[in-house]
């Protein structure tokens, strides 16, 4: 570290801009602006259409500057499929190929880890085994269950392969961080239950841009009406058929769905609605992240989905965040902590996950609130985002722990 307290910090992330990272590319310009130093480690962009993006050829090694940050990318196998064995190669090869990149890490006082996959831990971690640089692990989706619970996984002994593999690894990794980072209250229990220290767990909420302020009322809908907005990954965890299938049931109460984003499930979502006829689902195609708030401003209210897969009771999808910044009523059927927080705070509407019956049910519901109560949703949920998921917050917790975690190697 320096003299006056500035690091020189190592970002690991698989996913950095062009693609949709927003949280490893916030920091990184976020801890620059702080006066330290930071280089990223990242793959070659390919998420989520698993193909490399235009303007970019796989070499062994390509340096870039984005805005003012170092960029340093290494190959991987590119993939986003619903194969299980090419969805591994895809993580397993950015896992070794960052690996080799360890003279990056010489000169960092810390490394930061954003692991949506813990593969991408593996060098930071292998480099401390090895007499290297203090990791901290910012965890985004519990593993193994987040991969063995997905529709990659049939069960049975691939199952119990891949735990029975990633088992040992995972608690040495979280042993040898020095911080570890969940991003909701119940992940941060869990784990501490799988090995991690306890002084070293610690909650850090993700965050968004903060959007336009709430207006104070809404004009009176001349009929009830809800225009319903999803607005990311479409894959195969977020449960949006039970989207399409609900929002066909409840047509006749003036609900509309637009799902704007790219994915693996989004050909089998558009066949289902030409299926069912449900002329009130639209699909739109993925739009830059400084469009996000047009979106967002012609929409009544934002879906936030998952399956009802147990690892996602302990999680908070950063689009929660996204959408109280944005102030607009939530409807989720993300089950736990995320429902827990939406109902207490009175923020939006809950169903059950899965459940065609209920989310129609919340949309009929959605169409029929008046203008006062989802102004007063929004603004609550604004406030909530303000109070809680703030950049800024994020930001400067992430700081401190890296902070610690450099100074205990002195």
């Amino acid at each position: 570290m320096t003299s006056e307290g500035a690091m020189r910090i190592l970002v690991v992330t698989q996913y950095f801009p062009p693609e949709t990272a927003p949280i490893p590319a916030d920091l990184a310009r976020g801890l620059a602006e702080r006066g330290h130093t930071v280089r990223v480690l990242t793959g070659f962009p390919n998420y989520p259409a698993g193909r490399i993006f235009p303007g970019y050829r796989q070499r062994w090694r390509h340096r870039e500057n984005i805005d003012g940050v170092v960029v340093h990318r290494v190959p991987l196998f590119a993939d986003h499929s619903q194969s299980a064995v090419k969805r591994m190669l895809n993580y397993a090869s950015f896992a070794l190929s960052s690996a080799t990149a360890r003279r990056l890490s010489r000169g960092a006082d810390v490394i930061y880890v954003y692991a949506t996959q813990m593969t991408a831990g593996f060098g930071p971690w292998l480099w401390r085994v090895t007499g290297g640089r203090p990791y901290v692990l910012h965890v985004q989706d519990l593993w193994p269950d987040s991969i063995i619970g997905s529709s990659m996984m049939a069960g049975g002994p691939k199952e119990r392969v891949v735990s029975g593999a990633l088992g040992p690894w995972l608690r040495s990794a979280y042993r040898r961080a020095g911080a570890v980072i969940g991003i909701a209250p119940t992940m941060v229990s869990t784990l501490v239950s799988r090995g991690v220290p306890a002084e070293r767990a610690h909650l850090v909420y993700n965050w968004a841009d903060a959007g336009a302020p709430v207006p104070s009322v809404l004009p009176a809908a001349e009929e009830p009406r809800a225009e319903v907005l999803y607005a990311g990954n479409v894959g195969d965890m977020q449960d949006l058929e039970t989207a399409v299938r609900a929002a066909h049931a409840a047509a006749d109460s003036g609900v509309a769905l637009t799902i704007v984003g790219d994915g693996v499930a989004k050909p089998e979502l558009q066949a289902l609605a030409a299926e069912l006829g449900a002329d009130n689902v639209r699909f739109g195609d993925p739009v830059p992240r400084e469009r996000m708030p047009d979106l967002y401003a012609r929409a009544d209210y934002a879906l936030v989905s998952l399956k009802d897969i147990p690892v996602f009771r302990g999680t908070i999808p950063s689009k929660l965040q996204a959408v109280l910044a944005a102030g607009v009523p939530v409807i989720t059927t993300v089950q736990g902590d995320v429902r827990a927080l939406v109902d207490d705070a009175e923020v939006g509407l809950t169903a059950d996950a899965e459940s065609v019956d209920g989310l129609a049910d919340a949309f009929r519901t959605a169409a029929a609130l008046p203008p006062s109560e989802r102004v007063g949703m929004a603004r609550r949920g604004r406030e909530l985002y303000d109070t809680r998921f703030s950049r800024e917050s994020g930001i400067s917790m992430i700081e401190q722990l890296l902070s610690a975690a450099a100074k205990g190697t002195r």
